[in-house]
């Protein structure tokens, strides 16, 4: 793991294309801004576990895809509640 210190308005960059700016600073967290091309994607890290375990058990369920789609979208609108 890298690890740097940035102050804010700073960035790294990783790769081609990926800034990650530290916007700001609080007692609660730091905000930070992510720049990507469209073909990288960029989620919280609990957004993709559940993209990754709905994708494991679609590919191990025998139901439709429709229903699985159905599955995907309430379980990502339930984490951004």
């Amino acid at each position: 793991m890298l690890v740097v210190t940035r102050k804010r308005n700073e960035a790294i960059i990783i790769g081609e294309g990926i800034e990650v700016r530290v916007l700001r600073v609080g007692r609660d967290g730091v905000r930070i801004g992510i720049s990507a091309p469209p073909h990288v994607p960029v989620n919280r890290a609990e957004i993709y576990e559940l993209i990754r375990a709905e994708n494991l058990e679609a590919a191990q369920s025998q139901a439709p895809a429709p229903v699985l789609a159905d599955n995907l979208r309430q379980l990502v609108s339930a984490a951004r509640s």
